[in-house]
């Protein structure tokens, strides 16, 4: 079978025709040069208003890349012409190949960006013999085409998180969609603070804003400010996760600052290889952490007591109704304001400023899973772990975007990833 014939099957160009193919042998690589000549009798179109216009005159052939067959590059070789457009002036036509001056073709870009789901953009690179610019622009290609056409139109459930982007204190505002039927990225902002949250909710229309039933976020202050001023008819429930990360930051806490009182005063230094025992569910230890955790519990440890205080605040959640677990919630942060744990003392009144948001739970239990946010935050910090060469904020973005967006593609004749 000729070479324009699978050509002609797998990425038919209409107004054109292929002609003759070439192998090279110039420069590190091979390369199928496959000529292209306007078909007979056919009119260029206008890369401005899109409108056939008569031709005005021909350019130097220009080479755009194409998907490789057999590792080998296949490059398309085509002489551009000029049209004299009554509109836009003399300007170079439109092919349906290539756009502007990319010397990829879109088929070949939309390929880049396939593999680039899959693995990182440098082993892309490196796999087709092109550059990590080159990946990069396939990808940006890629999001800008598909969040030009995706929906954001009735979207019930949103989840709101952060989580830290290189070294030092620099974050991403990430604004996801948490729907039974449909889980994917819809914003990434850079830092989180007020202003990037509100870059999400000017994107959104009016009736979109009003389809929105529930919020979940953590209680960073910024975020409920603006959470409560845009979507104030929604119910704003606090994440599960967050309440009881900031528990187990606590206890790590107690247990550290304890671990070192001991050693300081001559103990035994019985919190030794404790910290995973105190941290993890008692379901989740090993046998080895769970015989460790029942020789802790001995003790009249601040760090066990602590332990104590979040085992026992797990019963919160098995409530049915939000009045008895409200009494619950207050009668535990009233028990820990008693324990003289600092650290303990002070998520219970983080608890009490927040009491409204924590028992919505109750009111959005079933609908909406606060884990499917924090699953799809650790898909995020596996996507910038792979992500060599992410050294500014737009390509991280995008980055996000390709992975977690869900975004749509157009239609091909052939899909050649």
């Amino acid at each position: 079978m000729l070479l324009k014939t699978i050509l002609n099957r797998v990425a038919p160009q209409k107004g054109f025709v292929y002609g003759r193919v070439t192998l090279t042998t110039e420069g590190e690589r091979p390369a199928l040069e496959v000529e292209i000549e306007p078909r007979r009798g056919s009119r260029p179109v206008c890369s401005g208003c899109h409108r056939k216009r008569p031709g005005y005159d021909r350019l130097p052939p220009r080479r755009f890349e194409f998907v490789p067959l057999w590792q080998v590059a296949v490059l398309f070789v085509y002489a551009m012409r000029r049209v004299d457009c009554p509109k836009c002036g003399v300007v170079v036509e439109e092919v349906p190949w290539g756009d502007g001056k990319n010397h990829l073709t879109v088929a070949y870009r939309w390929f880049l960006a396939g593999w680039a789901r899959r693995l990182s953009w440098q082993e892309v690179a490196s796999a087709f013999h092109t550059t990590w610019e080159a990946v990069y622009r396939a990808v940006d290609h890629a999001v800008a085409w598909g969040l030009q056409r995706r929906s954001l139109s009735g979207i019930e459930a949103l989840g709101v998180d952060e989580v830290q982007w290189q070294r030092g204190h620099n974050y991403l505002t990430l604004v996801y969609q948490i729907d039974a039927g449909a889980r994917r990225l819809l914003w990434v902002g850079l830092d989180r603070t007020e202003e990037s949250l509100r870059g999400f909710f000017r994107m959104l229309s009016d009736e979109a804003k009003a389809s929105i039933r529930y919020l979940c976020s953590d209680m960073w202050k910024p975020y409920l400010n603006v959470l409560a001023r845009e979507a104030s008819g929604a119910i704003h429930v606090l994440d599960r996760f967050h309440i009881m990360q900031a528990m187990n930051e606590a206890i790590d806490e107690v247990r550290a600052e304890e671990a070192r009182r001991l050693k300081r005063e001559g103990y035994e230094p019985v919190l030794k290889h404790a910290r995973w025992c105190l941290l993890k569910r008692p379901e989740n230890l090993t046998k080895k952490q769970t015989v460790k955790l029942a020789e802790l519990v001995k003790y009249n440890l601040r760090s066990v007591r602590s332990y104590l205080l979040r085992e026992d605040f797990q019963r919160f959640w098995t409530y049915q109704y939000s009045g008895w677990a409200g009494r619950f919630l207050r009668e535990w942060c009233a028990r820990t304001m008693r324990s003289r744990i600092e650290p303990m003392k002070k998520v219970a009144r983080t608890l009490r400023g927040h009491e409204a948001l924590i028992l919505n739970w109750f009111k959005a239990r079933g609908t909406i899973s606060a884990g499917v946010a924090e699953g799809l935050n650790n898909k995020v910090k596996l996507t910038t772990r792979r992500a060599y060469g992410f050294r500014t904020f737009h390509a991280v973005q995008i980055a996000l975007y390709h992975s977690l967006g869900d975004l749509p593609e157009p239609e091909f004749t052939h899909k050649f990833c």
